[in-house]
């Protein structure tokens, strides 16, 4: 029951943080993701408006209108009377003061006439005269009431220049040098302020009379057709149709409901997997860490897909969507990899404007990859489905771009149809799909990573396991050579039986090499170890333990020996399973047998005499049980004839049977059947009779008479 719960805990938990990942990451505004370049075809689908919408004017343009409306725009100034009253009197003030003894009468009340006359004009501040002078403003508006009068620039002053027209201004009379000793500067200062406000929303209001429009797009018309060359002109139509659609999508008051719907859709895609797996792999669905592969694989190139969209980021073409199934297929089985590739993809979807074409071309290079491959157990396989992989993504594409071509005639510059297919063909999208296969070459380094995070045991980490040139091996046909060469036997039966029966030969075969080797700790004390000596004939009974509880004991600590190396050489678990499973909860038969013959009446303490176990769960353990158990009785057999072989074949694997060790496998009575074929089969092979060599009968050759000819020449004679 806890069980049970621990897996449906693991199963919601996985499907609540995808869920939850991809509703809140998948783009909220979806954006038009259009490649388009004034010269160059229309690589996309046929667009038509979705809506009326106007075509915005370019904004080279609409900059030029806006400039030239500025230049005639006039700012608004008021007048502040009190400045050249202040500043007239101040001056007389001075005169009066004797302030400027050398300046004659006459002369003051030149000045002060130019001065009164500047103000009557007008004066600003001199960077305000250079600000709209170089704005090529025409003029201002003096408000004067309710009522505005304009005036041109050049009948209003500025501190400089009405500084330069006093000194100027009779020169004859009154020399510059001499007026300059009137500090006339310090008393010119502005008298028209400008009114900021009013110029503001002046301004505002000339800017927003241009029109920023130059045409109307109805509702259902065409805008562009799949090959159609990319005018200015339709650039202008397309941009202002991008635009307008992603403003509006940002201020849809519709968010949280279509939140809602994405959040429905996205439930119903994932669970799909998760039904299929109760539907066809039930098996998958004990184990949370194949759970957590599983969404794992399923959710992060969709995660991925939505990052691109976002930030729209080259194409999702880059992504390798065929690692997903490539992984799949890797540690479990072709159908559900194809399912997990289709799930993913389904999620990638939600955010692209064109589903179809990515849909047709990623899971057909998904495809590839997933029936490309039956067994990985060499690098050069990756090397060589990324190669099948690219050509099948690039065929694809260039067939839904075949199907989707327009008229010859839409293309003004094609000469033949050959330079206009070339002229279509959205080339980056090819370069996206080769660099996307290539990548698949990293599958193989990811692949070390995803066995260490999920516990998960590859074909190729099988292989290099099974090389017998590794450390642990090396020391284990030292050690104990009869063990490892009964290993080498029971691993290349079970590989026979495992692909009779549709199990995993590298898996089984590697198990094998490895199940016994807790026996490297007490070799001699295992028959086939032994050279005419046996340790458990001095065994002497101590502390009330007999002699074949120690030799039971003995036997039974290979496997917790075993485990124990297991873990010290970093064995996968996978592997280390086989090591407990071999035996499962059977008996050491032979000394528990002997313990009774020779305690009779007794009561054995049954727990001294019994593997710790557990009992196989899997087909491939079934079948190392079955091997195992098979290869050493049949060692004891006295003649190898084909009664004898199956007689043996048969007892021990029913006996396995009866007692129950099969029980917790998904193994069917069928594969037991093929599998005692195979095993009867292999045995007839290992210990068939060698046919006897015939010795070369030599007859005796006839007599000859012997000369002293004959003894020289070597009983040739002459020639």
């Amino acid at each position: 029951m806890k069980k049970k719960l621990r897996q449906c805990l693991s199963l919601a938990g996985c499907i609540i943080v995808s869920l939850l990942l991809l509703t809140l990451l998948l783009p909220r505004h979806s954006k038009l993701a259009f490649s388009y370049e004034v010269g160059h075809p229309w690589h996309h689908a046929p667009l038509i408006a979705q809506h009326d919408f106007p075509v915005s004017k370019p904004e080279t343009t609409l900059a030029a209108e806006r400039d030239s409306v500025l230049r005639a725009f006039k700012p608004f100034f008021v007048v502040t009377e009190t400045v050249g009253e202040e500043q007239i009197a101040k001056f007389k003030a001075d005169v009066r003061a004797h302030k400027f003894p050398d300046a004659s009468p006459t002369m003051t009340a030149f000045v002060s006439n130019m001065l009164e006359r500047v103000y009557a004009s007008g004066v600003i501040a001199p960077e305000l005269m250079a600000s709209m002078m170089n704005e090529g403003t025409e003029g201002i508006r003096i408000v004067e009431g309710s009522e505005a009068v304009s005036i041109s620039l050049g009948q209003i002053f500025s501190t400089r220049s009405a500084y330069d027209l006093i000194m100027e201004g009779d020169s004859m009379r009154f020399p510059r040098e001499a007026l300059s000793r009137l500090n006339i500067n310090e008393y010119l200062q502005p008298n028209l302020l400008p009114d900021e406000a009013r110029t503001k929303q002046a301004r505002e209001d000339v800017l927003a009379a241009v029109s920023i429009n130059q045409g109307l797009v109805q509702q259902g018309e065409r805008i562009i057709d799949h090959g159609e060359i990319v005018s200015q002109e339709k650039k202008l139509v397309l941009d202002s149709y991008v635009q307008l659609t992603e403003k509006q999508n940002a201020h849809d008051g519709n968010f949280w409901i279509r939140l809602a719907g994405r959040f429905m859709l996205i439930l119903f895609i994932l669970l799909l997997f998760p039904l299929y797996l109760y539907i066809s792999r039930r098996d998958y669905l004990s184990s949370p860490h194949t759970v957590a592969l599983f969404f794992t694989l399923i959710v992060v190139f969709p995660l991925l897909t939505y990052l691109f969209v976002s930030e729209n980021f080259f194409s999702v073409y880059l992504l390798p969507f065929a690692m997903v199934p490539l992984f799949v297929r890797i540690f479990f089985d072709s159908r559900t990899a194809s399912m997990a590739m289709l799930t993913s993809l389904l999620l990638c979807t939600l955010a692209l404007r064109e589903p179809y074409n990515f849909l047709m071309v990623e899971f057909t290079m998904g495809l590839t990859a997933t029936y490309s491959l039956r067994e990985l157990t060499e690098r050069s396989q990756i090397v060589r489905i990324a190669s099948i992989v690219t050509v099948v993504g690039l065929l694809m594409q260039f067939a839904l771009d075949l199907s989707q071509l327009g008229t010859i005639s839409q293309s003004v510059n094609a000469a033949t149809p050959t330079a206009y297919l070339y002229s279509i063909l959205d080339r980056s999208r090819y370069v996206y799909i080769l660099i996307s296969g290539l990548s698949l070459l990293f599958a193989y380094p990811l692949m070390y990573l995803v066995e260490r995070v999920f516990g998960f045991t590859s074909s190729v980490t099988l292989v290099e396991l099974s090389n017998i040139n590794n450390p642990l091996m090396r020391k284990f046909s030292k050690v104990a050579q009869g063990t490892f060469n009964h290993s080498m036997q029971v691993g290349n039966m079970a590989a026979e039986v495992a692909d009779k029966i549709g199990a995993q030969p590298q898996l089984v075969r590697t198990a094998a090499l490895y199940h016994d080797i807790g026996k490297m700790l007490n070799p001699a004390f295992f028959t086939e170890n032994q050279t005419g000596v046996n340790p458990h004939d001095e065994l002497k009974p101590r502390d009330g333990i007999s002699v074949e509880e120690q030799s039971a004991q003995i036997i039974i600590n290979h496997v917790r020996e075993g485990v124990r190396l297991a873990e010290k050489y970093h064995l996968p678990k996978v592997l280390r399973d086989f090591i407990t499973t071999h035996h499962g909860c059977g008996k050491v038969k032979y000394f528990y047998i002997q313990w009774q013959n020779n305690h009779p009446g007794e009561k054995p303490d049954e727990e001294k005499f019994t593997y710790p176990g557990p009992n196989p769960s899997t087909k491939e353990q079934a079948i190392l049980m079955m091997c195992d158990a098979v290869e050493a009785s049949s060692r004891s057999l006295k003649e190898y004839t084909e009664e004898t072989i199956s007689e043996l074949v048969n007892r021990i694997i029913d006996t396995q049977m009866k007692e129950g060790y099969f029980r917790n496998c998904n193994i069917t009575f069928s594969e037991i059947e093929d599998s005692k074929k195979v095993l009867t089969e292999s045995l007839k092979t290992i210990y068939h009779t060698r046919i006897a060599y015939p010795e070369l009968q030599r007859t005796a050759e006839p007599q000859r008479p012997k000369n002293h000819l004959t003894y020289l020449f070597g009983g040739k004679g002459l020639r």
